[in-house]
């Protein structure tokens, strides 16, 4: 399963799902590894950025994750 979100503190969320801080999708789905992610300057930019992966599908967002992370090693650690 891959989830894809935006926050403003990485951290901070990336803790809160591997704590199933907030009952919902990752913690649903054991969705508890960063395996990907994109830095933006406006919350404007990144939400429509999200809108984009969302609507593809589940090939296209491996090849992104494959891109930067051809491992899928966790970025997190």
């Amino acid at each position: 399963m891959l989830y894809i979100g935006v926050t403003s503190d990485l951290e901070k969320r990336i803790t809160e799902h591997k704590t199933n801080k907030h009952k919902g999708f990752t913690s649903k789905y054991n969705c508890h590894y960063l395996m990907y992610f994109e830095e933006f300057s406006s919350v404007v930019q990144a939400i429509a950025r999200e809108k984009q992966l969302k609507a593809g599908n589940r090939k296209q967002k491996e090849k992104l994750i494959h891109s930067m992370n051809p491992e899928w090693k966790e970025l997190c650690v």
